[in-house]
């Protein structure tokens, strides 16, 4: 059985995306959605997510770590997977979608996605670092100058330390530009390496940013590796709402896959 597949990046962070509104991919071959994200043997990509169908929203993405294994919250797989829902018709310009059985919204233009993410509150804030779950767990680090850092080494050896061990996290090393902008590199659990962007990642940093006092500003630029995203959020009784992920979201190119 022949299947399409469509490719698509946010800044860098790719994934193969797969129309499974027929059911038709075999969700538990671990293997094969290993092989498939897989750089040298398969198409290569940052993770696999699936467009299914969803009984109260436009559809439902469920997303795979490149590992092969089901993931928590990606959220340039999120911008990129409502870009392929317009691409097919699904949605227009707005979109309603589950993920991980919570609601986001999102809306498109001219490839440029913006996805409302969940709400934040618990922060966990330590002398060298401050912990933050946007959908995914996220350790960030703020450092002199990032580009000196080996990101693969250290990420690896935090993402697998305590207090995390087999569970993981993902790290990001952070370095401040001015008040509002901070360039980002992260290290992603379920990759196991450095990748150019991670919206989930970016989210975090913008908003220990503004907890940790480096910036007052509630609209943040990132700068990461792949290229730049825009968080927004709102701070309100010690919760971070209305929090928004902007970025572009391109098609890369399509192509079929033999089960």
């Amino acid at each position: 059985m022949k299947i399409n597949f469509y490719k698509y990046q946010g800044t860098g962070n790719d994934f193969v995306i797969i129309d499974n509104r027929a059911s038709v991919f075999p969700k538990e071959n671990t293997q094969l959605i290993n092989k498939l994200c897989d750089r040298k043997f398969g198409i290569g990509a940052d993770g696999l997510l699936l467009l299914e169908n969803s009984v109260s929203f436009d559809f439902k993405m469920v997303y795979f770590n490149a590992n092969g294994k089901l993931g928590s919250m990606c959220g340039n797989g999120g911008r990129c997977i409502v870009a392929f829902a317009n691409k097919l018709g699904v949605i227009t310009s707005n979109a309603r979608f589950e993920a991980n059985n919570k609601l986001y919204l999102a809306t498109i233009e001219n490839n440029m996605v913006s996805l409302t993410m969940n709400d934040v509150s618990l922060i966990e804030t330590y002398e060298n670092h401050i912990f933050i779950n946007t959908g995914s767990p996220h350790h960030v680090i703020f450092e002199n100058e990032v580009a000196t850092i080996d990101v693969f080494q250290k990420g690896k050896e935090i993402r697998n330390g305590s207090p995390y061990f087999k569970e993981g996290t993902n790290v990001n090393f952070v370095e401040q530009i001015n008040p509002n902008t901070f360039k980002v590199r992260t290290y992603e659990r379920g990759v196991e390496d450095e990748t150019l962007s991670c919206g989930t990642g970016v989210t975090a940093v913008a908003i220990a940013s503004h907890k940790s006092n480096k910036s007052n500003s509630n609209n943040i630029n990132l700068q990461t590796l792949g290229g730049n995203l825009e968080v927004s959020f709102d701070f309100d009784n010690n919760c971070y709402k209305n929090i928004v992920l902007k970025g572009p979201a391109t098609f890369v190119f399509k192509g079929q896959i033999a089960n």
